[in-house]
Parts: C-alpha cells; sequence; structure tokens
C-alpha cells in the first residue's frame, strides 16, 4: 500500500488525499492512501476546515502564505518602532542568528516524524506542548504584571514627591524600582535606521538561500536515494556551523564582560551566556523547527515563549520571533512558486489578509500597551492564542481519531522509505 507522498511534479489533488508542505521546507507530510482515510496534520485539517474556497486544492501552500503576510506586516511595523528602553534595534538580530538555523534544521527533523508517526501520535503531542507552553507563560505573564504594578506604584510615588517637592516639602528617594527613562523623541526615519542590521540580515538571507537550494535539490531526488540523504546530511553543516559561529560570539562577549566586572547582558536575553545555556538554546530551536514541521505552522509558537523565558522583553521578543518566521514562511512560498503548485491568485488574497490583519493587530497591540503601561498584555495574548490552538487541535483531533477508529482505519506508525 502507497503511504509516501506523491512526485513533486504530480497535478495538484483535493486537500483530503494532496500532501502538506512544511512552512519552512519542500519535504511532503504523508500522502494518504485510498482505503485508510485522511491522514492530514492537525494544523492543516484546522485550515482545511476553515476554507470553503474552491482553491482549496491547493490550500497546502495557504499555511505558509498567511504566515508571510502576517510576519511581513510585523516586521515592517517594528522596523518603525523604537525600542521602549534602550537605543538598540528592537529586533534581537543576535539571538535571531543563534535560533533561525535550528529552526530551519527542526523543520526538517519535523516533516522526516510527520511521515512516520501517526496522526493521534501527532495531535496529543502537540496538545501536550501547547497547553504546557502556554501555560508557562501565562504564568510568566502574572509575574510581570505584578512586577508592572510595582513599578507603577513607583512612578505615581515618585509623582507625589516631586509635587510636595514644588511646595516645599522634604524629598526623599529611596526606592527599590527605578523607572524607565523617558525616550528621547527621535524622528521615523533615525529610528528606522537604527533597527535595521545589514550585517545580521545579510547572514540570515544566506541561510536562507542556502535551505532553499538544498530543498529544491531535494524535490528533484527519489526518496530514501543516495542523494536524498546527501542532501539531508548537507543541512546539519549550514544549520551548524551558522549557529556555532553567534553561539561562540556570545559566549565570548559574555565571558569578557564579566572578567572585567561589567554585568550589562551581550543581547535582549538576560541570561549569561554560558555552555550550557547555549545548547539549551539549540535544543529548543531544533524543538520549535520540529513542531513547525508537524504542524506546518513555523516555529513561532515554540520561539516566543522561549524568548520570554531567557528574559526577552515581551516587545523585542514578538519583534524577534516575527521576523524569524518571515525567512521560514517565505522559504516554504518560494519552494511552491517554484513547483508550479502556488496558487497566486488565492495565495495573495490570503496574504494580503495576513498583511492587515497583522499590522493592525500590532498596531492596536501597541496602542494598549502604551494606554495600559503593561508589557504583559503581549504574553496573555501570546498565551491565550497557544490554548486556544491546543483546544481546537485536540477538538478536531478527537473527532477524526473516532473518525479512523469507527472505519477500521490504520492508526499505527508508518515506514519513512515504503514505497
Amino acid at each position: 500500500m502507497d503511504r509516501r507522498p506523491s512526485s513533486p511534479t504530480s497535478p495538484p489533488a483535493p486537500f483530503e488525499s494532496g500532501r502538506i508542505w512544511s512552512s519552512a521546507g519542500g519535504a511532503p507530510w504523508r500522502q494518504p492512501s485510498a482505503s485508510s482515510g485522511p491522514r492530514s496534520a492537525p494544523w492543516a485539517a484546522l485550515v482545511a476546515a476553515a476554507s470553503s474556497c474552491p482553491c482549496s486544492t491547493s490550500s497546502s501552500a495557504s499555511t505558509p502564505s498567511m504566515i508571510m503576510g502576517a510576519s511581513a506586516s510585523s516586521v515592517w511595523y517594528n522596523i518603525r518602532v523604537a525600542h521602549p528602553t534602550k537605543e538598540v534595534p528592537i529586533i534581537d538580530y543576535n539571538l535571531a542568528l543563534l535560533f533561525q538555523p535550528m529552526l530551519m534544521l527542526g523543520i526538517t527533523i519535523g516533516v522526516a516524524l510527520s511521515v512516520v508517526f501517526p496522526y493521534w501520535l501527532i495531535t496529543v503531542l502537540i496538545i501536550i506542548l501547547f497547553v504546557g507552553t502556554s501555560s508557562r507563560s501565562f504564568f510568566k505573564g502574572i509575574l510581570m504584571w505584578k512586577e508592572e504594578t510595582l513599578l507603577k506604584k513607583e512612578i505615581e510615588k515618585r509623582q507625589q514627591q516631586a509635587r510636595r517637592a514644588k511646595c516645599g516639602e522634604e524629598v526623599l528617594l529611596d526606592a527599590d524600582y527605578t523607572p524607565l527613562p523617558s525616550e528621547q523623541e527621535r524622528s521615523s526615519l533615525d529610528i528606522l535606521r537604527s533597527n535595521i542590521s545589514w550585517k545580521g540580515i545579510l547572514v540570515l538571507l544566506t541561510v536562507w538561500f542556502s535551505f532553499l537550494v538544498l530543498q529544491i535539490l531535494k524535490t528533484n531526488v527519489a526518496v530514501c536515494s543516495p542523494t536524498y540523504w546527501v542532501i539531508n546530511i548537507l543541512q546539519l553543516p549550514v544549520a551548524i556551523s551558522v549557529f556555532a559561529w553567534e553561539a561562540c560570539k556570545l559566549y565570548r562577549e559574555s565571558k569578557e564582560r564579566r572578567m572585567a566586572g561589567n554585568w550589562e547582558c551581550v543581547c535582549e536575553a538576560s541570561i549569561e551566556w554560558s555552555v550550557l545555556q547555549l545548547l539549551f538554546c539549540a535544543l529548543c530551536g531544533i524543538l520549535g523547527g520540529t513542531v513547525g514541521g508537524l504542524l506546518g505552522s513555523g516555529g513561532g509558537f515554540i520561539l516566543g515563549p522561549l524568548l520570554l523565558e531567557i528574559g526577552v522583553i515581551p516587545q523585542v521578543a514578538s519583534a524577534t520571533a516575527t521576523f524569524v518566521m518571515l525567512f521560514s514562511s517565505s522559504l516554504s512560498v518560494v519552494e511552491f512558486y517554484f513547483l508550479k503548485r502556488f496558487p497566486i491568485p488565492y495565495a495573495l488574497y490570503l496574504m494580503s489578509v495576513s498583511l492587515m490583519a497583522g499590522f493592525w493587530g500590532q498596531f492596536l497591540v501597541r496602542k494598549l500597551v502604551v494606554l495600559l503601561k503593561r508589557a504583559s498584555i503581549i504574553v496573555f495574548i501570546l498565551s491565550s492564542v497557544i490554548f486556544a490552538s491546543a483546544l481546537t487541535m485536540g477538538v478536531v483531533g478527537i473527532e477524526k481519531s473516532i473518525h479512523m477508529i469507527n472505519n477500521h482505519e490504520y492508526m499505527g506508525f508508518l515506514s519513512f522509505c515504503t514505497e
């Protein structure tokens, strides 16, 4: 029985029997057989349920198109926004260079696992991961909310002391919490220039182009052939070399500052870059990419909470995560175009809707943060979206699993190289 994906040159098939591609690679999801029923990934099932357009015959391209549109608008908005506390880019290019290679490597692993793992197992693993991630982010948001409350009280206290000072009263300045420095007025052009690092973008584009070439080459060779495995293995030196270069840079700069008695962080993460911390970040990057490969949704659901976990403030975490997701989703879109499986009118429509949604979402959230003076709002929104996704995928996954059980469909592990 053929459970392998169809050939890249085959014409698009309906969604329920068509292959599903990862949001950062040309490697396909499994192709269900006629007797085994639909075996699409949980995330793709949600996309199919939400889409009744006739263009759904190529709906495997819809997910990366929407992610790319939302990420592009978010990045465009973010590079025109100043850093909330420092005169540095709001996108942390050091962290982007650290995580992007491992993220793309993990996506390749996730795509391979999606071929082998049964539908129900993917659903269970993703629900467990998303519930854990959203819970962790929610409690992180609560801690940030409490810290912001103390900070707001301290600011109000200092304002009252300042008003008393005008009346000749004595002012006492002995607070544990220091309010943020007032932001200097800068032009939009100055903010835009300060948020763009051409060196970091060039390195990221080099990694992006390298993976693009390898993925395109892989689509033109037989699955599990020697050439196929050689091309897959070539992704390792590309990803590891860039990660090692950035990791050594962070480790060296962090060590030099500690020896000089300077405890200022070398990047937005408020952790000391030890070997264990760097290995932890590499593991989490691969994990995030694996989830993106399993779902076809990019690694943003993992990267955002991870950046918060290592001490990155919400505004920078959001900007950096969407910046990295732009590269992974755009890689998939370009591959679809080269494979002639890209429904341009439908994809452009979805991309334009996502562009508007991403821009206005960023705009409204930023306004809400400024109005309430609480960046923890971003964390609560992130955790809510992840938790809602877990619930939705749980409902869809249970329904489809029950359907497969009633129809006595095969629900075990598949062979990666079965023809």
